[in-house]
């Protein structure tokens, strides 16, 4: 099955990362620099392509793949739709209406996930793809993104949160820090559901959540232990511990959101992108030198050159919230370009191993799950 369905992934991955590119060009232009090919009106798609397009693409492959079922590629085939008709400027409702039918297909998988494995993890990720579905139909019926943006970014946080705490069964946790997990996600579900009923109260709840998910990380995430080891695993345990030291901070952004005394732009960008920067792209550095094997059947040996985007990253996204924070529109705007100039350079280093995989021939089928769906099954090289 996980053959015949082979042929399926590597045009979806492939969109997925058009998107990608398509979204940072409307990201520069939304920050205001003038560039070509996009009109100015396609700046507010940056947010629905980077979300939606991209990374909703990328996870709802790759929980098809470990589902192994060809229905799962509805998920990713209607969200790569969606994404096309943003990218082509398709008027009406039809880009949030095949969205919403993406995020659904995703729940109707972890449905099948949960029942095969009834887990604390699996649970967490399903309710970041229910949240996914939630903010889609709030934008299908027309509510602003500033207003429902914490449903999608419910959706990154709880299917990231998740996955963490799957890798944390090698270790394994105890019955005290899975109670404590449980409770900094149901403080971030409380806010959640508050930030659009209660604002004020909803984003103090849901930054509290999420200050409390990132110590849960810096606390018992298994990246405490591969620090100690040496190439992939390392690299990986870094790019972790970063990520929810930006969790954190967005944490602690979410619960200033309306009494922070800062230009509404900046403050909005900086409680956004702490997380959507700093956080997720974090992990996508981490782990895509194992999900991509698992998705596409090729290998991507790790290369220490991996550290040059990362330190970019870390140093322009610090650079660009040290703007927000001091008003400064000139650090807002280069410290968003040279995050585009990261993400670039994660591509050209991620091609440049791939080409090396290739090169030598060595293919990546052992990665590919044989049960349902253990994320920790695909990734022997973090416990090497």
């Amino acid at each position: 099955m996980q053959r015949r369905l082979l042929p399926a992934r590597l045009p979806l991955a492939a969109f997925a990362l058009f998107t990608l590119v398509i979204g940072l060009w409307a990201a520069l232009l939304r920050m205001g620099w003038n560039l070509p090919w996009l009109q100015p009106g396609q700046a507010l798609a940056h947010g629905p392509l980077m979300v939606c397009g991209f990374l909703g693409t990328l996870i709802s492959l790759e929980r098809a793949v470990a589902l192994g079922r060809s229905w799962g590629y509805l998920a990713p085939g209607f969200t790569a739709l969606g994404g096309a008709a943003i990218i082509i400027g398709v008027p009406g409702l039809a880009a949030p209406i095949l969205i919403l039918l993406g995020s659904l297909a995703l729940v109707a998988i972890f449905a099948v996930i949960v029942r095969r494995q009834p887990a604390m993890f699996t649970l967490t990720m399903a309710a970041g793809a229910i949240a996914w579905a939630m903010g889609n139909f709030l934008w299908l019926a027309g509510v602003s993104i500033p207003e429902m943006v914490h449903w999608w970014m419910a959706f990154l946080v709880l299917t990231i949160v998740g996955e963490r705490l799957e890798l944390s069964r090698f270790l394994p946790p105890s019955r005290y820090s899975r109670l404590l997990f449980a409770a900094a996600v149901a403080l971030y579900l409380a806010g959640l559901a508050g930030s659009s009923l209660a604002p004020i109260s909803g984003h103090i709840l849901l930054g509290a959540g999420m200050v409390a998910m990132a110590v849960w990380l810096a606390r018992f995430d298994i990246a405490r232990f591969t620090m100690r080891q040496r190439g992939l695993p390392r690299f990986a345990a870094i790019c972790l511990l970063t990520g929810y030291v930006w969790l954190a901070a967005g944490g602690v952004f979410a619960m200033l959101a309306d009494r922070w005394p800062a230009v509404v732009e900046l403050r909005y960008d900086a409680m956004l992108h702490t997380v959507f920067l700093g956080f997720v792209f974090s992990m996508i550095f981490a782990h895509a030198p194992i999900i991509f094997p698992s998705v596409t059947a090729l290998r991507l040996p790790f290369r220490p050159v991996f550290y040059t985007h990362v330190l970019l990253l870390q140093l322009s996204l610090s650079w660009r919230i040290a703007g927000d924070c001091a008003g400064s529109f000139t650090a807002y705007h280069w410290g968003g370009l040279l995050n585009v100039a990261a993400v670039l350079l994660f591509f050209g280093n991620t091609a440049y191993a791939l080409l090396l995989g290739i090169r030598k021939g060595r293919r990546a089928d052992r990665f590919e799950p044989q049960s349902l769906p253990t994320i920790a099954d695909q990734r022997p090289a973090l416990f090497g």
